[in-house]
Order: C-alpha cells, then sequence, then structure tokens
C-alpha cells in the first residue's frame, strides 16, 4: 500500500475533516481514504425515472401542465 503526506493543510478543512471522521465513526486517515476512494471511483447510480424527466424538463420552468377545457360527453352509439 502506498502512502501520502499533505503538507500546508488549511486548520478549518483538518477540523472539518476530523468532525466527519467522527460523525462516522472513523479515524482521520480512514475518513480521508473513504473520501479520496468515492470521490476518485465513483458508484453507478441507479436513476429514477421520474427525477430523471423532471431533470429533463426543469428547463422550460412550467408549474404543470396546461388541462384543456372540458368538452361535453358524447352520447352512446346506437348499434340497433
Amino acid at each position: 500500500m502506498a502512502s501520502i503526506t499533505i503538507r500546508n493543510l488549511d486548520n478549518s478543512l483538518k477540523n472539518q475533516l476530523r468532525v466527519r471522521a467522527a460523525r462516522h465513526g472513523r479515524s482521520m486517515e480512514a475518513e480521508a481514504r473513504s473520501i479520496l476512494a468515492e470521490t476518485l471511483n465513483p458508484q453507478p447510480v441507479e436513476e429514477n425515472l421520474a427525477l430523471a424527466i423532471h431533470r429533463r424538463f426543469a428547463s422550460l420552468e412550467l408549474d404543470g401542465l396546461p388541462i384543456p377545457d372540458r368538452q361535453t360527453v358524447r352520447s352512446a352509439p346506437d348499434f340497433e
């Protein structure tokens, strides 16, 4: 296994990493490995069809589809 050293890391980033690691019950080193693995090797996401359709048409900025006016109901055909 390889190892790296990160120099000149901003203190606020280190604190954010420490808090995130504690939240996940890991060491800072394990959390950094997890972040790198998730970022560099993303898992394919199974996309929800409804969300994909919503994203596709979101740029149209429609509140909804127009509802057509109601028409009178036709009478049933007489087959006699």
